[in-house]
């Protein structure tokens, strides 16, 4: 199976910890949404956590991870859903061109709301992601305003 991460599991070893293995991990780009910070955190009402929202004008970089079915689980568990996430299935594109159906998450609307911020602890676990990010948007990422 295929998972699309945008957020915090972007960083193999949250992914690790979490029990969850995967035999490959590679750059992908989900065309036509936009990543904002705009899902409120379960333990600070200020804090944003990742997010994606449709955006014909935008793209956001991922990694896109191979996992085993029965791992979509733990994920549901550690993503919240259904509660604080959908889950939904996108087409994500990699650099060789190839285009892959994967399962991500999308903040359920009411879990959503505008101006938060994310911490830096939060937006670290997304830059763990530099060795395959594009230079261009790790550089994005590490200028995005956050609440500390």
């Amino acid at each position: 199976m295929k998972y699309f991460a945008y957020g915090s599991n972007m960083d193999p070893n949250r992914m690790k910890k979490r029990g969850i293995n995967f035999s490959k991990r590679e750059h992908a780009i989900l065309e036509g949404w936009k990543l904002k910070f705009n899902k409120v955190a379960s333990r600070d009402p200020n804090e944003g956590y990742a997010n994606i929202e449709r955006d014909d004008g935008d793209v956001v970089e991922g990694i896109l991870y191979t996992i085993q079915d029965a791992d979509i689980e733990k994920l549901d568990r550690y993503e919240g859903y259904p509660k604080h996430y959908e889950k939904l299935k996108v087409r994500v594109r990699l650099d060789s061109g190839k285009e892959e159906e994967a399962i991500t998450y999308v903040a359920n609307p009411e879990k959503v709301r505008e101006g938060l911020k994310p911490s830096k602890n939060y937006l670290n676990h997304l830059l763990k992601g530099y060795d395959l990010l594009s230079e261009e948007y790790c550089e994005k990422l590490r200028k995005w305003e956050t609440l500390d």
